[in-house]
């Protein structure tokens, strides 16, 4: 499972590693946070001055730097905080930990927090993108939900998948190719309301973190990208409450200090309620009484301090979207929950001022039912994923030039593809058995992020990672003419089959001088578990399934290079990036496959296989500093997809290829009491099949459909705009509304394309007329925020 190559890998860093610890050095170590809610920083720059060697807090606000014996500088700073200074006179071991106080900055509506002011040029992360809270929730809101989801889709290289869909598709991969995680647990629907809008409630949230390229060591499953979401800890200093009120929904979170400085909670709820307000207005007679939609999402997390070495957090998440209809004239109801749990416990472990350990129980479950009943007739159909899974993540940081990260993580999997039960009063329908899958998968990492020299900073990892389906288990075979004839079957425990392989990646910094660099990167990933979907777009109906005997793993490998720039005193910041990706053992429906064919039968029996390309040019010029700020972005890429069993063995686009993404970002602060922002995208329009022909045979229309993904629906374009006004304050409680206006000038974007018939043969007047469907026509919104 785990190669010599690994294991040599892992003994050239432990030697050029250990050699550098022959001299007598001393560590100053610690943790910062913010002084007024204990909130650990992330990203913070933790930096010896006289050296200008440093480095930056981890997720969890820890920080290690090993120097010479000396007189120093320590210098702590994050965007929004005044600096933190202190001399040291380094003799021995120092642990310092550091609270940094707010301070007004004119700058922060639309800044990555923490971010060193030259840490676009100067680290080896390309494809990358912090961002803060402040800053997202600063950005036009639809009907005032504000949005984390929607608002990467802003970033060169992520594509949006359209009106009414949350799914993001990074760099020519699919949205299954992306590894959503809020607290370290997978998220694997991450959208309400049939993807209008995300499961991230924004005032539970402290930090997003997208990585499209460059992938570290620590990170493995999926092809193209990670968004990486933590939590707020709560604060341990006072208790606060905050919510909103909107539109459709309303949010409420409180916080605060179970034993000041040691221990602290956050809960975080939100609900909507369309259903609520529709109900009293729905006359009895009327063919959706009886109807209602609502979806919610609780957050919340616990964490207590045992000592400066021990840490301990309990964090949950529970999101559920219900539909329901009843109609007791027809005695017909149907409901239709669907939704993600997670729960995960951590355990930080300090072993000395070097050495950092994070140990981590998750459990991950997303399930979707479908149940109706007429007249004594039920019918149920439902799926699912269920994960267990356990991880250790070290850090280790021997001195100012090395940052090491090793660990593994398990998962133990559990698939439930569609399955079906049916009954009439005591009879039950044979629809087959309730089919589930088990999988094992596990990987081991190590990675550096080191300096050759003080112009070269390279940082390379190695991931080996192993991935085994296991019984019970029935393989159904079927013949040419696609009849199951036989059934094998494997025991409890047996090996269905087992797939693995070393994932390096590697990234350089080249510096050319303090404000100019470029950067190159190469990653090679395996993904194990696959969305199987018959739409267009991420439905909840969509099925995770594993690797099998048939299904083989999804394998990429990316190529990029990057040239970065600062400007005028790092006010600006640009960055051009072009990228090449191909991807291996890709998977879809076949041809004419519907949803019903899985009954009795294995879901990957209606699979086919193939394999993608993807390439493209990144253009990102970013403003930082001032009252206006914002960023722009143009992506120009080409996305196409190869199936020796679809379109006659012809290459053809991907349906989210976009030739041309821009997208403009703007924030204004006017004055204390006024800020206004505005969001301008446009995107190619999405490729589809449309019938090109049509044709009267014996009375009969028969289309003739052009080929795979050949024509274009039309481009995408969209304004937002919105303004927030900060009301009076009153003592510690503080308010205010926000105005948003979604669509401004009503574009009638395209959602779907259908053929409608009007007129008749018999009267010679046949036409057949394409329609569009677009979904949302210019929306404004007011929502009232406060906090106290």
């Amino acid at each position: 499972m785990f190669p010599r190559a690994f294991i040599c890998f892992f003994l050239l860093f432990c030697m050029g590693t250990y050699s550098s610890g022959q001299n007598l050095h001393y560590t100053v170590s610690g943790y910062v946070k913010e002084e007024a809610t204990g909130e650990a920083l992330i990203g913070a720059t933790v930096q010896i001055k006289e050296l200008k060697k440093g480095t930056a807090t981890n997720q969890y606000g820890f920080y290690s730097i090993t120097v010479d014996p000396g007189t120093y500088t320590l210098s702590v700073t994050y965007l929004g905080y005044q600096e933190f200074t202190q001399t040291l006179e380094l003799k021995s071991d120092l642990r310092i930990n550091v609270a940094l106080k707010s301070k007004s900055v004119e700058t922060s509506t639309v800044e990555i927090k923490g971010e060193a002011e030259d840490k676009n040029v100067k680290s080896t992360d390309m494809g990358s993108v912090r961002l803060s809270m402040e800053q997202i929730k600063a950005l036009p809101a639809f009907l005032g939900e504000v949005d984390i989801l929607k608002t990467i889709q802003l970033l060169p290289g992520v594509k949006s998948a359209g009106d009414g869909n949350t799914g993001f598709y990074v760099r020519g991969g699919g949205p299954d190719q992306n590894l959503i995680l809020l607290d370290e647990a997978v998220v694997y629907n991450p959208s309400h309301l049939l993807g209008f809008f995300s499961v991230f409630n924004g005032d539970a949230v402290k930090d997003v973190n997208l990585i499209k390229g460059g992938m570290p060591a620590q990170y493995g499953g999926r092809l193209s990208s990670v968004l990486d979401i933590s939590m707020k800890e709560g604060n341990d200093k006072d208790y606060h409450v905050e919510g909103g009120i909107g539109v459709i929904s309303s949010r409420l979170t409180v916080q605060g200090p179970i034993k000041k400085d040691t221990s602290s909670f956050i809960i975080s709820g939100r609900r909507t309620y369309i259903d609520v307000v529709v109900k009293p207005f729905l006359d009895k007679t009327s063919k959706y009484y009886g109807t209602g939609y609502y979806f919610y999402d609780l957050n919340s997390k616990f964490n207590y301090k045992i000592s400066d070495k021990d840490r301990l957090f309990l964090s949950g998440y529970l999101g559920r979207d219900v539909f329901d209809y009843k109609n007791s004239f027809a005695n017909f109801n149907v409901n239709i929950p669907w939704g993600n749990t997670n729960a995960v416990l951590r355990w930080n472990h300090l072993f000395n001022d070097k050495l950092f350990l994070n140990t981590s129980a998750i459990f991950s479950d997303y399930q979707f039912s479908f149940g109706a009943s007429e007249s004594g007739f039920d019918f149920r159909l439902f799926s699912g994923i269920r994960d267990w899974t356990y991880k250790m993540d070290f850090s280790y940081y021997p001195n100012t030039r090395h940052e090491i990260k090793f660990g593994m993580d398990y998962i133990f999997h559990t698939f439930t593809p569609s399955n079906a039960t049916a009954k009439q009063g005591d009879v039950t329908f044979d629809l087959g058995q309730i089919k589930k899958q088990y999988a094992h998968e596990m990987a081991l990492y190590i990675s550096d992020d080191f300096d050759v020299t003080d112009r070269l900073r390279v940082s390379a990892g190695i991931r080996e990672s192993y991935f085994i389906m296991v019984g019970p288990f029935d393989r159904y075979i079927h013949d040419v003419q696609g009849k199951i004839t036989d059934t094998t079957r494997y025991a409890q425990g047996q090996t269905v089959a087992d797939y693995g392989g070393p994932e390096p990646r590697i990234s350089l910094r080249y510096s050319i001088n303090k404000r100019i660099s470029l950067k190159a990167n190469y990653t090679h990933n395996y993904q194990y578990i696959h969305l199987a979907s018959l739409s267009s777009v991420s439905l909840p109906t969509d099925v995770w399934v594993p690797c099998s005997d048939v299904v083989k793993p999804q394998i990429s490998d990316q190529v990029a290079l990057g040239y970065f720039q600062n400007f005028k005193e790092n006010t600006y910041e640009g960055s051009v990036e072009v990228y090449y990706k191909t991807m291996q053992h890709q998977v879809e429906y076949k041809e004419g496959a519907l949803p019903t064919d899985d009954e009795k039968d294995n879901a990957d029996n209606n699979f086919v296989f193939g394999s993608g390309r993807s390439y493209g040019a990144e253009f990102f010029l970013k403003k930082r500093l001032g009252k206006l700020n914002g960023w722009i972005g143009y992506t120009l890429s080409w996305t196409t997809r190869n199936f020796p069993d679809l379109n006659n063995g012809q290459t053809f686009y991907a349906k989210y290829d976009q030739r041309h993404d821009i997208s403009f970002v703007s924030t204004y602060d006017l004055n204390k009491k006024w800020s206004f922002s505005l969001v301008w995208i446009y995107a190619t329009g999405n490729a589809i099949t449309l019938p090109v022909a049509r044709y009267f045979i014996e009375g009969n229309v028969v289309s003739e459909y052009s080929g795979r993904n050949e024509l274009r629906m039309p481009a995408y374009h969209r304004m937002d705009i919105s303004a927030t006004w900060k009301l009076k304050k009153f003592k510690r409680f503080e308010h205010s509304l926000n105005f948003a206006i979604f669509n401004v000038y009503n574009r009638q974007n395209p959602y779907f394309i259908y053929f409608d018939t009007v007129g008749s043969v018999q009267q010679g007047n046949l036409s057949i007329q394409a329609k569009q469907v677009s979904l949302f026509p210019i929306l404004p919104s007011v929502t009232w925020n406060f906090k106290w």
